[in-house]
């Protein structure tokens, strides 16, 4: 997900009032200021006594030469660079972008930043905005935060679909109203996990509760931001999980609450490019898988043959974060 950070300095109240209720994730100030911002509200601030110290955490590299890229090649190993220019021209960013991340790139308006947003498709990290233009913030913010991570998502068949005993079940109430094709990626292993629906659907049984995705049991994995993974029986209240359509488009959304409870099981496996991958849901009318094209389909409904969609990937997670290694998960 990008991030956008606005220029607070020098100070000025309704720059910082404007980034915190339009949703930026931090403000660069000036030294003695950043207790000022935390008065207003609790947003990250950037600078050489903030949150993240300008200079060790992060660091401003201007582009005049070849040799400036090397440097802000080796500094993004291990800190944000904050990258600038004074004649900004694209092909030393797409030069960037190709061998690093952690660059937040300086911009002046909207247009700056929804040009960083595309080069190469990837995109900067995210964006630092210079401007004292209050509805320039409000769109930049916007147009940033609109941007989607993309994932691409296949179809799989069901092979088999069998009733368990009671187990331990994962209710996640998210602060985000869910439409019709999207939930959560969901499995018992990290490479394959299946996009179970949000309980937006229209039933006889119960109101729907379009905040929510009944994920499955403890053990299993759910996506989150960044490409990570976490267990359900991890997550609480204020946690980030990442909300995934039909489509393979991404957004964030914040953990209102989880509810644990005793539920009836049910196993399901099913297999994509000869890789068999399964998972555990509720044994529940309600509980549905996702369909190609993003029609729910409820898991008492699931035969040999169902088409469903589902993201796989190899193997291997180090406390939810992707790494190569030989791995079997059964």
């Amino acid at each position: 997900m990008k991030t956008v950070w606005i220029n607070a300095s020098p100070w000025k109240k309704e720059i910082v009032t404007t980034a915190l209720e339009s949703g930026a994730d931090g403000v660069v100030v000036a030294r003695g200021y950043s207790s000022k911002v935390k008065k207003l509200g609790v947003i990250q601030t950037i600078g050489v006594d903030g949150d993240l110290k300008l200079g060790k955490d992060v660091v401003e590299w201007e582009i005049k030469t070849k040799a400036d890229e090397d440097k802000i090649l080796a500094l993004s190993k291990t800190k944000k660079v904050i990258v600038k220019t004074r004649d900004w021209t694209v092909i030393p960013l797409e030069n960037l972008i190709a061998q690093t991340d952690n660059l937040i790139v300086e911009v002046k308006n909207t247009k700056e930043a929804r040009t960083m947003m595309k080069v190469l498709e990837k995109g900067v990290d995210g964006v630092l905005l210079n401007t004292r233009d209050i509805n320039e913030i409000k769109k930049t913010i916007k147009v940033v935060k609109d941007v989607s991570e993309r994932i691409a998502l296949q179809i799989a068949q069901i092979t088999r679909v069998e009733p368990l005993g009671m187990g331990d079940r994962v209710c996640i109430d998210t602060c985000t109203t869910m439409a019709l094709g999207e939930g959560m990626l969901i499995g018992n292993s990290s490479s394959g996990l299946f996009l179970v629906h949000a309980e937006s659907v229209e039933n006889p049984y119960v109101a729907p509760r379009p905040f929510r995705v009944n994920a499955g049991p403890v053990h299993a994995y759910v996506r989150v931001p960044e490409g990570k993974t976490r267990y359900l029986s991890e997550l609480q209240s204020g946690d980030e999980v990442t909300i995934i359509n039909h489509k393979g488009l991404c957004q964030k959304s914040i953990v209102g609450r989880i509810k644990v409870e005793k539920r009836p099981l049910m196993f399901i496996e099913a297999e994509c490019k000869k890789k068999t991958i399964a998972t555990i849901l509720q044994n529940a009318e309600t509980i549905r898988l996702t369909q190609p094209g993003g029609t729910p389909l409820s898991v008492v409904e699931l035969k040999k043959g169902s088409k469903v969609l589902i993201f796989t990937e190899e193997a291997g997670r180090h406390f939810g974060m992707k790494i190569k290694e030989t791995i079997t998960e059964k």
